[in-house]
């Protein structure tokens, strides 16, 4: 295994490059921060265009991890894993046995799960390398309900702030990404009574939900223009964006995807028009708390809990914004901030 410190102008603690050439192997773990803790984020395998596009993937999504483990109060940080390449090849259980080894020469320092392209089936096998894994089948598992029912628990409490009740029935939803958690975050919001309009590049992820659920299916591009109250962004990160804000006619955007905003002045963007913005950071940390049964030794009733209080910190910090006339996105980051400069205290 060859590995390269990487030196970049952001705030993150370590950036490794680690390569095996028996397997093809390419991945990059960064590490964001430490402060409250060992650094905590999934790997992502994905078949990147460049290397600097996984690259500024890892760095901000492991600063997303850090200030979502702060603001949820818990005493981990923020790191995020990268594994270049496509995630159908047929050596892919090498690939991931040395991305195991990879992780392991962080002694802990760092810890991974499963995420976009990645499986608990995934993580059993850099398991067989590494300890340093959460995430397992059998334990914590599939984090992907758990991380759609904080999504839905961050929806209502929008719908209570902005309208003044959390009942769904009346509303209709678009959903963008109807993956693991899309998917899930539908099923809840059909119970609910929710109209739904979804979205997804992948046909039969489509189809699924489609034969399910009474919904409108639209294109890709469709979704953001779509006569809907909310737009649920659950795909990849960066679709709030000056291309796309000007087409939504919604009023709350709140969603599973990371980084939903491609750069934090379009959170003022979105605060201009009117439209209410649930960080994502915030919303999507229900996997993270299921997580901690495994990382903290929670049962499964505090975990449980822990999600359903999402509908109590997303409020919070839309009155924290609403008193200091400042963005939702820039509430929670003062919050995370705040967090960290105390230690978690």
């Amino acid at each position: 295994m060859e590995i390269v410190e990487k030196i970049t102008n952001t705030d993150h603690e370590k950036v490794l490059f680690g390569r095996d050439s028996t397997s093809g192997y390419r991945g990059i773990i960064a590490i964001h921060s430490t402060a409250l803790g060992p650094a905590v984020g999934g790997t992502r395998f994905w078949n990147y265009a460049s290397d600097e596009e996984a690259l500024t993937d890892a760095l901000r999504l492991s600063r997303g991890m850090t200030y979502k483990t702060a603001v949820a109060g818990l005493p981990l940080g923020g790191g995020k894993a990268i594994i270049i390449g496509d995630n159908r090849k047929s050596n892919r259980e090498a690939i991931l046995r040395a991305h195991g080894r990879f992780v392991e020469t962080l002694r802990g320092r760092y810890i991974t799960a499963e995420d976009v392209g990645t499986s608990p089936a995934d993580m059993e096998i850099v398991r067989l390398e590494t300890r340093h894994v959460a995430g397992l089948l059998g334990l914590s598992g599939d984090p992907s309900p758990y991380t759609a029912r904080g999504v839905f628990r961050a929806i209502q409490a929008s719908a209570k702030y902005l309208w003044n009740t959390d009942d769904l029935s009346s509303v209709t939803v678009a959903v963008q990404g109807c993956g693991h958690v899309g998917y899930q975050l539908t099923k809840m919001l059909h119970a609910a009574g929710a109209k739904l309009i979804i979205a997804d590049v992948n046909a039969n992820s489509v189809a699924r939900v489609a034969n399910e659920f009474a919904v409108e299916v639209v294109q890709p591009n469709e979704i953001f223009s779509g006569a809907a109250d909310i737009f649920a962004p659950c795909a990849l990160g960066g679709v709030i964006n000056d291309r796309t804000i000007p087409e939504l006619k919604v009023q709350i955007v709140a969603g599973a995807a990371n980084n939903q905003l491609l750069e934090e002045r379009h959170g003022e963007s979105l605060r201009e028009r009117n439209i209410l913005y649930a960080p994502d950071y915030v919303a999507n940390v229900g996997g993270v708390f299921n997580g901690c049964i495994e990382l903290l030794g929670w049962g499964s009733a505090r975990a449980a809990k822990k999600i359903d209080d999402i509908y109590d910190t997303i409020l919070t910090i839309y009155e924290r914004a609403r008193a200091e006339g400042i963005t939702t996105s820039k509430a929670a980051d003062q919050l995370a901030e705040s967090r960290l400069r105390r230690g978690g205290a």
